[in-house]
């Protein structure tokens, strides 16, 4: 268990984090809402050579980022109770063997989370700071 405490603290963990990924790999991130889990994702597009700025997907589901060589999916389930036609292309990315996807309230689609997966938890402290466990 890793504390956190600051943004960027958070941004370079994730970029630290990723120098270890390689595709095809499935991330889920746990967490409350706030916890920091688009701010990870910031730190390991930078490590993959994202160029463009990172969003939470809340709204739109999912994002695609191309990095160097890799493809970033992110996708974020919280706004849904059936994740209907999004599971075929949760299903696609975490297939593809260029691609890195990230899953956020994933527990509309664990019946379709590879078994490999890495668990990235996130949670609040007392103090304002974070912990972050990774689990594999």
């Amino acid at each position: 268990m890793m504390q956190i405490h600051s943004e960027q603290a958070m941004i370079n963990f994730g970029a630290q984090l990723a120098k270890n990924f390689t595709p095809p790999l499935t991330i889920e991130l746990t967490g409350d809402i706030g916890v920091g889990k688009t701010t990870l994702v910031k730190g390991i597009a930078e490590a993959l050579g994202v160029a463009e700025p990172i969003t939470s997907p809340s709204f739109t589901v999912s994002k695609t980022y191309q990095g160097n060589g890799t493809t970033l999916k992110h996708f974020d389930f919280y706004r849904l109770s059936d994740p209907g036609i999004m599971s075929e292309d949760f299903a696609e990315a975490t297939n593809d063997p260029n691609t890195i996807t990230i899953v956020e309230w994933a527990s509309t689609v664990t019946d379709i989370l590879p078994d490999n997966h890495l668990q990235i938890n996130l949670s609040y402290n007392d103090d304002g700071s974070r912990s972050v466990e990774v689990v594999k």
